[in-house]
């Protein structure tokens, strides 16, 4: 199956600038054939860490919420708590650096935020697929509960899935936080302790509190990790390995298998 791609130039001119464009690229591109009046509607994107500029721009965000009102949809700006620790990993923080970063109320037209997956990443529904390596996924429930979603992603590099993009976006972003720890169930990290430092970076940002300093050197406890990376990210010697071999390609099926 395949589908029509749209693209848009980014030269803007005296008489349709950037956001217009990106308008009529959205209608283009059909948006009026998935919305109905009265449609509560899911903008999924990623609202940034606080102190990240990796998002996309709100003036753009800004501009799809007031076509999607143009069909007298409702649209209300999501996105899934994180896995790692952050300033995104419960809703309370998450809405606080997505206003931080941008997407407040009144610069987004009066488009409330409603984190997908509840306080604290519990508030989910499962869905049955019947896949290779899942039989049922978890997705929060403010996603499954909206009559239609726009996914608006942007291209980034990522430590595991090597680039995120719309099937991550969906994928990942939608999945509660048992979902996440499904997909990187497989994903298990390793010391090497002879180039190990003992910094602690690991320790400090190691969201289940399996990692510890033992004689110096960093410990992962495999029974309380839940794989989500991150100690591969914020190490300084590139003292953190997996078996990319065996782990990555099961990880990328369970996250097309979740999108």
């Amino acid at each position: 199956m395949t589908a029509d791609v749209y693209f848009m130039d980014l030269e803007a001119t005296s008489k349709e600038n950037l956001p217009q464009k990106l308008s009529r690229l959205i209608k283009k591109a059909g948006i009026e054939t998935i919305l109905n009046e009265n449609d509560l509607t899911a903008v999924k994107l990623h609202f940034g860490e606080q102190g990240n500029t990796a998002y996309i721009r709100p003036v753009f965000i800004r501009k799809i919420i007031q076509t999607i009102k143009e069909y007298k949809a409702n649209p209300f700006l999501t996105d899934a708590n994180t896995l790692y620790v952050g300033t995104r990993s419960d809703s309370v923080f998450h809405i606080h650096t997505a206003i931080e970063n941008g997407f407040s109320y009144s610069s987004m037209d009066a488009t409330p935020i409603i984190i997908a997956d509840g306080l604290r990443g519990k508030s989910e529904t499962k869905i049955s697929v019947d896949q290779k390596n899942c039989k049922h996924v978890y997705i929060g429930s403010e996603v499954i509960g909206a009559n239609a979603l726009v996914s608006v992603a942007h291209f980034k590099g990522h430590e595991l899935s090597g680039f995120g993009g719309t099937l991550k976006n969906l994928g990942m972003g939608c999945a509660s936080r048992r979902g996440k720890l499904d997909m990187h169930s497989n994903v298990s990290p390793k010391i090497k302790r002879k180039t190990c430092i003992g910094c602690g970076e690991c320790v400090k940002h190691c969201p289940a509190e399996a990692i510890s300093l033992k004689e110096k050197k960093a410990y992962i406890d495999k029974n309380s990790c839940i794989g989500c990376g991150e100690c591969i990210v914020r190490c300084p010697t590139e003292s953190v390995n997996i078996n990319w071999n065996q782990a990555i390609p099961i990880f990328l099926e369970k996250m097309m298998e979740y999108t």
